[in-house]
């Protein structure tokens, strides 16, 4: 952690829905006139999209079912933990971009299913934004979880997750249900073993509840709306929240446990937002101060 570079790092797995809550932060940046500086997680993969296939066909071929992007052994933790550290100490660091599709490529550069070179951070940044799989991942060989001054879980539940993920790769992706499918499976050791473990790390928690039938997501039609959920926000140190105030300031929100707020789900950007901007000025301040 650095008073002088602070770091604030979203972790979520795929299909979470952290990339609408780097929109949120975003938005609170250019209010506040923050220049942040933005690492994915994607960079952070091992391999580009053909060397994982090779790479899965390998490991399937062994024996290994579980070996998928969740794996710590497909990203390059150490180098994501080595540009959390460095930027903490001096403010630079290094990053690149998985390129996805076109629409990355003309906004990156680069070819699709490949990693765009490595590039040194934008200089003056006023803190380290990072969104991915591993932003709070402790263990004996990597603590990243460490370095970050804010540590925020999306975690919607597990069946609203996988319905999600499935309408994006099937949509934006063009992957059918089968596959998709079969990510979930090979998927959920290392969500178990490596993913979970993370939440118990972070400093707030986002979780969306559907408050429809979400019983078989394999089948399901269309992912639940906003305001057919509900959103369930978990304070790991709730001492110094001002909950009578976020009440009153969240309409129809409640109190489930003496550090837990439940809100409507079409309420959980305005939440964030009132959440998070006093706590994001919070590090800028100290940094100032530093």
């Amino acid at each position: 952690m650095s008073a002088r570079h602070p770091i604030i790092s979203v972790t979520g797995s795929s299909g979470s829905g952290t990339t609408t809550v780097k929109a949120t932060f975003d938005q609170i940046f250019r209010r506040k006139g923050i220049k942040a500086a933005s690492i994915e997680g994607d960079a952070f993969h091992r391999y580009d999209r053909e060397a994982m296939k090779a790479e899965l066909a390998r490991r399937t071929a062994a024996g290994d079912h579980t070996f998928s992007h969740f794996s710590f052994e497909a990203n390059e933790l150490g180098l994501l933990e080595e540009v959390f550290r460095d930027y903490g100490e001096t403010g630079r660091g290094r990053t690149r971009h998985y390129v996805h599709d076109e629409k990355d490529m003309a906004r990156h550069g680069g070819v699709p299913g490949r990693f765009s070179p490595w590039e040194p951070l934008p200089e003056d940044s006023d803190l380290l934004f990072y969104e991915g799989l591993h932003g709070a991942v402790s263990t004996e060989e990597h603590a990243i979880a460490c370095h970050a001054d804010l540590k925020i879980g999306v975690v919607p539940v597990i069946n609203l997750e996988w319905i999600q993920k499935i309408h994006r790769d099937r949509s934006a992706r063009g992957y059918s249900t089968e596959a998709v499918t079969d990510v979930i499976l090979r998927r959920m050791h290392a969500y178990v073993h490596y993913i979970c473990p993370q939440f118990t790390q972070t400093d707030i928690n986002f979780q969306r509840v559907p408050v429809v039938d979400t019983s078989n997501p394999f089948i399901a039609r269309w992912i639940p709306k906003a305001d057919e959920s509900l959103v369930v926000i978990r304070f790991r140190e709730p001492a110094g929240i001002d909950f009578p105030y976020l009440l009153s300031m969240i309409r129809e929100s409640w109190m489930s446990r003496a550090n837990t707020i439940v809100v409507p789900g079409g309420k959980m950007e305005i939440a964030m937002q009132i959440i998070l901007t006093p706590m994001i000025m919070r590090l800028i301040d100290k940094k100032k101060r530093a």
